[in-house]
């Protein structure tokens, strides 16, 4: 029986530390986990400039995706003045959006991820909350999308995580690790990460 295997979307202008929370967790979930899963990351780019100019190369190419192959989506935030919404509102990324809903695989968005996700019409009718402060692309333009806006930090509606910001982002990672695996799991990640002393 494989591992599960979450694919990590990153678009340009990406906020670096949103993407690592999940790098971090799901690596340390192979390393120690009693259910380990593995994470691929891809983009539409062969080079991706993040927030803070690390310069990243995805593991695959965006056209090798085989939905099949994924349990789950995983997308960090990004910035509108570092290109984010180029590349976060590209209709082939929306696309497959709409393919892991249709699926019920899960979805996890960080912060101004929660904005594609919308803007590809999943959320439709569906609670979700994202970063509070955007005049741009914030929360009032997901309600202008038909979605129900939260004033939470996360908000899971069936299979979809949506969050505030930048220090949601381990809580969002743990809980897709638990959605996918279990409680148990994540206890013992987090004993290895050493976020408990058991």
């Amino acid at each position: 029986m494989r591992n599960k295997k979450v694919l990590l979307f990153l678009a340009q202008g990406f906020e670096e530390y949103e993407a690592s929370v999940f790098t971090d967790v799901f690596g340390w979930s192979r390393a120690f986990g009693i259910e380990p899963v593995d994470l691929i990351t891809t983009g539409l780019r062969s080079e991706i400039k993040c927030k803070w100019n690390f310069i990243v190369h995805p593991e695959i190419e965006f056209k090798e995706i085989n939905i099949e192959d994924y349990d789950a989506l995983a997308i960090p935030g990004g910035f509108k003045d570092s290109g984010y919404y180029e590349d976060a509102f590209d209709q082939r990324f929306l696309h497959l959006i709409r393919e892991f809903d249709k699926y019920k695989k899960v979805i996890a968005a960080v912060c101004a991820a929660a904005i594609p996700v919308g803007q590809s019409g999943v959320l439709k009718g569906r609670n979700a909350t994202t970063y509070d402060l955007s005049d741009i692309y914030g929360r009032e333009y997901l309600a202008d999308l038909g979605v129900n806006v939260q004033d939470k930090r996360i908000v899971i509606d069936n299979n979809i995580i949506t969050s505030t910001g930048p220090a949601t982002g381990l809580d969002v990672s743990f809980k897709l690790l638990e959605m996918l695996t279990s409680t148990e799991n994540v206890d013992e990640v987090k004993k290895y990460m050493r976020f408990t002393n058991k």
